[in-house]
């Protein structure tokens, strides 16, 4: 088996535990590139965030962002899909999150606000290295629908909240936990899987020709979707439940393994420069 297009799901996939890319993991993309690969990131990170680690891997196809919410070239200079979360439902959440005292993340034309700053605001501005702006009532600051929101809880209460949102929500709003302390809120069609059908269709690349790598609930439609889904050895359960290959953890270059052995039919000496 081989593929023509490679999504990768960034955190706990291709990114160690220390959130960079290991010089394997780096080299084995660039080894695909150069064989005629498409590769593309897919993440539920801001668009801004991911930009980095394309420039890193070298790469110019557009990008998948904010769970499939946004795709944007890798330099910025077009938005080729973008589905935000519809405004009077973002208020909603916005207005529920007042009520319940939940941290709530609202990201607008790739801007990052919330109601105040607080230790979970800090906690997700060092993980995403992006700017936090505070605007105190974030249901009346929403005059514009956002890309996507994220609930932040890190006191164990996350599947339930996310039990009582579906309830309510689930015919209209994409709900999924795609850290363990992040609940992410996107509009129902803004899906990783959904977003790497476009950009396949876009480019020509029958379904059987495109692989996925990822560990997390928010990467399941997205390895449903690939003709060869993979799910790293570190995924959850349900993940390696429905992928078609289990390659090795994110600290162990599991972005690479599965490159050398499917495209480069596990032949060593593409492993080195």
């Amino acid at each position: 088996m081989t593929f023509k297009l490679l999504a990768l799901d960034l955190d706990d996939t291709l990114l160690g535990d220390d959130f960079l890319i290991s010089p394997e993991n780096r080299h084995a993309i660039r080894q695909a590139a150069k064989h005629g690969v498409l590769v593309t990131l897919a993440t539920g990170r801001m668009f801004r965030s991911a930009v980095p680690f394309a420039r890193e891997l070298q790469i110019d196809l557009p990008l998948i962002t904010y769970h499939g919410a946004l795709i944007r070239t890798a330099g910025g200079e077009d938005t080729l899909y973008h589905r935000p979360v519809p405004l009077n439902l973002a208020q909603e959440m916005a207005e529920l999150a007042a009520e319940e005292n939940l941290h709530l993340n609202a990201y607008i034309n790739d801007e990052l606000f919330v109601a105040r700053e607080n230790e979970l605001s800090r906690y997700y501005q060092n993980l995403a290295k992006v700017k936090v702006t505070a605007v105190g009532d974030l249901a009346e600051f929403l005059h514009t629908p956002p890309t996507k929101l994220t609930i932040i809880n890190r006191d164990g209460w996350l599947d339930g909240i996310k039990d009582r949102i579906l309830e309510q929500y689930g015919e209209e709003l994409s709900i999924t936990i795609s850290r363990p302390h992040f609940l992410e809120i996107t509009d129902r069609l803004a899906t990783k899987g959904q977003a790497l059908r476009f950009l396949a269709e876009k480019h020509n690349i029958p379904q059987a020709e495109v692989a996925a790598v990822g560990d997390s609930f928010n990467d399941l439609d997205m390895i449903i979707y690939a003709g060869m889904g993979v799910a790293v050895a570190n995924a959850r359960e349900e993940v390696k439940a429905v992928a078609d290959i289990i390659t090795s953890a994110n600290t162990e270059h599991g972005v690479a393994d599965f490159i050398y052995k499917y495209l480069f039919d596990g032949k060593e000496g593409d492993r080195h420069e």
